[in-house]
């Protein structure tokens, strides 16, 4: 997301969806033209085609069009778009980010679709980040706890094994990148912020606890401490760029640049094929497993994933709730579970795909032992402002992690208490 002042970014939350707070639905024709925005390219295109098709033809003369948007600047987009006069009707956004909207009212309140959409039957978590003062506003749409991939081969030409608890893992990077010339024991780019968080929880730390009713950020502690210092000796092992994000990270990976990686369940799919679905030199050497915890075990690890909602100022507020009925569907989750996605539907989580049964058992294990960031409406405006990538990049770059992270906790909690 592009860095702004975090003065101006709440500003600009406060007034542009203050608007939204008490919607009334506009009055819509029996047809219309609605617009799903999708984030990134995790949805496939097979989901994307049914969507559409089933769509358009369970409501002849409407139709359906996907627009799709980018992650970074998602927060700021979203906070300008949904308060114009021409909004789009239906929108993917972060699980982290979606307390920021439905406090604002920028979604339509979909409480009474609860039960339609799955219920009971929906990720639990997923539906607490989309419920706001009891009102249910963004239903989940998948999700996907991280795991780690690894090259066989190149673990056995350093004679290094699978690792049984998070030190093992640390030590592995190096043994890995000292045996390997050129190569990274673990890629670790700079600004990585999601794999840093199961340091900071296995070592007992957090990132941000409510006191007396303000957020005390907690990067500063003993035990969180411990964890950056975990991830610092990752860095320095890593030659992923200081500066750079975590995105596809899965193409040094396959270029054999990197033996391990950690990343999205979802990933395995760009990693055993190319961006032209040709098989990589890694179909016949990839192994994965479950992140492990400090003392063994699955650690815990960041849930990703996104939720979905229907703008407040959709033009077609009926035509959008059909369309988010079939986005919801077995049909259509069954499909995202086929591209490793954890659908949204607790029932349909065995439906994930996974090259072998192994690897279905390691999904399930780190997703059961995923966490989310600080229930704060105000953590989108966290992201937003980059702190948390610019105090990695630092810690990258070699600085001191206890001086940094004393410096984060201020600028975290003038954002959560502001």
């Amino acid at each position: 997301m592009r860095k702004l002042a975090i003065a101006a970014l709440v500003a600009a939350s406060a007034v542009v969806l203050a608007g939204c707070s008490t919607p009334s639905a506009p009055a819509e024709d029996e047809t219309g033209d609605i617009r799903v925005w999708l984030v990134g390219t995790d949805t496939p295109d097979e989901a994307r085609a049914y969507l559409k098709t089933t769509f358009e033809k369970e409501n002849p003369g409407s139709t359906l069009t996907i627009e799709e948007q980018q992650w970074t600047g998602l927060v700021d987009l979203l906070t300008t778009s949904l308060s114009s006069s021409d909004s789009p009707d239906v929108v993917e956004v972060g699980n982290t980010q979606a307390a920021a909207f439905t406090s604002a009212g920028a979604f339509l309140d979909i409480s009474d679709q609860y039960d339609a959409l799955g219920g009971d039957d929906l990720l639990p978590g997923f539906v607490e980040a989309g419920t706001y003062d009891g009102k249910f506003f963004a239903a989940p749409y998948y999700s996907g706890a991280r795991i780690v991939f690894y090259n066989t081969k190149q673990y056995a030409d350093a004679g290094v094994s699978v690792p049984t608890t998070l030190d093992e893992y640390v030590t592995n990077a190096g043994k890995l990148a000292d045996a390997l010339p050129g190569v990274s024991g673990v890629w670790y780019p700079g600004q990585d912020w999601y794999n840093a968080l199961p340091f900071i929880w296995e070592n007992g730390g957090e990132v941000a606890v409510q006191k007396d009713g303000k957020w005390d950020a907690q990067f500063s502690s003993a035990n969180s401490l411990k964890g950056l210092k975990q991830v610092q000796q990752l860095m320095e092992s890593s030659t992923a760029p200081k500066d750079g994000d975590e995105t596809d990270l899965w193409v040094p990976f396959r270029e054999q640049k990197a033996a391990t990686i950690s990343a999205p369940s979802w990933a395995y799919w760009s990693i055993v094929a190319d961006e032209d679905q040709k098989p990589t030199a890694l179909t016949d050497t990839l192994g994965s497993f479950a992140l492990p915890g400090k003392d063994g075990g699955a650690a815990q690890v960041f849930a990703g994933g996104s939720n979905i909602a229907i703008s407040a100022k959709s033009a077609h507020p009926s035509l959008s709730k059909k369309a988010l009925a079939i986005i919801e569907s077995p049909d259509y989750q069954t499909i995202l579970a086929g591209a490793g996605l954890v659908p949204s539907l607790t029932s349909l989580g065995d439906k994930v795909a996974a090259a072998t049964p192994d690897l279905a058992k390691i999904i399930a294990s780190a997703a059961a032992n995923a966490k989310l960031t600080p229930a704060s409406p105000k953590w989108a405006d966290v992201e937003a402002s980059r702190v948390l990538q610019d105090f990695f990049v630092q810690l990258a770059q070699g600085g001191d992690a206890a001086s940094l992270a004393k410096d984060l906790d201020t600028k975290i909690e003038d954002i959560l208490n502001g």
